[in-house]
């Protein structure tokens, strides 16, 4: 766009280009800052990058961050002033995006296999305040889709808070995207004292190949299980894989467990997203504040009392993310309720202010995982079909499909 002023032409250019590592940081971060997440007025959340702005998409297999930068021009042409203004990061990956049936061997019953596809993320877009409206966000994210296209993903999609009336209008009225799936972030403080765990279980933690092994048997056709499970479970941010078994039961392996799995048990495993960002609540009362310290005092003196209390959430704090989180039999929910104390135990030990995970909406994990509603929501997943030229393969087009019973939530992304 330009601009005039006096009696020489001024000029403004948008320029959307990479993000440069060595230049951009603290402007970067600049804008960052300025962006709060929450309605005007009320607690807003704040995001510490670490100083890594694209950590949140670095363990991707493929990723990208664009910036959009204003370069002002005086009436000469000579270059004045840049500012940048809004960023925007993405990644790609092959994931799971619906099942069929495979043809085997003669004598062999038939089994569900995994329809994959080349799957694309919008995440962590942010244009300034003082440059909102000026159609900035839109042009970063038609950047954004045109590295995913070239790229060969076939769908992209975002999340966000299904209240967040900008972004969903950005997405939807303007983008071309369509509401897809509403999974729920369940979120839990941690407290001062230690939560119980069942006597009638025991926990035991897999080394990364065993539990490569449990997911890509059991949980390959989940809706979004990303293919490449074993960089994820490998990544050094993973904590480990936990299983929860009957008190009793010898564990011989993960070939073993999978020909002959006892009849209730679960899995879940843990990341450490502490490494990668923090969060900051602001916008507190001081009465409020105070009251989240007394919780935590009382707590702290009287653990065997084993009351409620606030995290320290108005000052920076990390979290960990359960993902992965499945199992069968009939008390498999009680199973997962259980690895969900040892979880939140192993974060009170690494100093983290919460645990969430995300579930589906359609998921039982839902009622069964302990949360805080005021911390916990509904996100909101919307899809776009990127180009119309490819096959609706096995599944259909997958934008029209129905959600299933559980989606497979990756930590990379959270």
């Amino acid at each position: 766009m330009a601009e005039e002023g006096g009696g020489d032409a001024a000029e403004v250019v948008l320029v959307i280009r990479e993000f440069n590592h060595k230049t951009d940081g603290d402007r970067v971060e600049q804008v960052e800052s300025s962006c709060e997440v929450g309605p005007n007025g009320e607690l807003s959340l704040y995001t510490d990058l670490l100083g890594d702005p694209i950590c949140r998409v670095r363990n991707s297999p493929a990723y990208l961050m664009l910036v959009a930068e204003m370069v002002s021009y005086g009436g000469d042409g000579a270059e004045e002033r840049k500012e940048i203004v809004g960023m925007i990061r993405g990644c790609i990956k092959t994931v799971t995006c619906g099942e069929k049936m495979s043809r085997n061997k003669s004598g062999e019953p038939p089994k569900y296999v995994p329809v994959l596809t080349k799957l694309a993320y919008i995440l962590g877009l942010r244009v300034s305040p003082s440059h909102r409206r000026m159609r900035i966000g839109l042009k970063l994210v038609c950047g954004m889709e045109e590295w995913f296209r070239e790229s060969g993903a076939e769908y992209s999609y975002i999340a966000t808070d299904d209240a967040n009336e900008p972004s969903v209008s950005l997405f939807t009225g303007k983008c071309g995207y369509t509401k897809f799936r509403n999974p729920s972030v369940l979120v839990h403080p941690v407290f001062a004292h230690r939560l119980p765990v069942s006597h009638r279980i025991s926990i035991i933690k897999l080394n990364p190949s065993e539990a490569e092994s449990l997911y890509r048997h059991r949980f390959s056709t989940t809706e979004f299980f990303p293919r490449d499970i074993d960089s994820v479970l490998n990544n050094h941010l993973n904590l480990g894989t936990f299983l929860a078994l009957p008190k009793g039961y010898i564990w011989a392996g993960s070939d073993h467990f999978l020909k002959n799995p006892p009849e209730n048990w679960a899995v879940m495993s843990v990341w450490n997203c502490k490494d990668v960002f923090k969060l900051e609540v602001k916008g507190a009362s001081k009465l409020r504040k105070g009251f989240a310290k007394t919780t935590r005092v009382l707590d702290r003196i009287f653990p065997f009392l084993r009351l409620p209390s606030l995290p320290k959430i108005f000052s920076p704090f990390g979290l960990h993310m359960l993902y992965g989180l499945g199992g069968s039999g009939p008390m498999y929910t009680r199973f997962a309720k259980g690895l969900f104390g040892f979880a939140h135990n192993l974060a009170m030990e690494c100093k983290c202010g919460v645990v969430a995970t995300e579930v589906s909406s359609e998921d039982p994990l839902k009622l069964a995982i302990p949360h805080w509603k005021v911390l916990s929501f509904t996100d909101l997943w919307c899809i776009k079909r990127l180009g119309e030229d490819y096959s609706d393969g096995s599944v259909g087009d997958w934008r029209k499909s129905e959600p299933g019973l559980s989606i497979f939530v990756d930590p990379r992304e959270f």
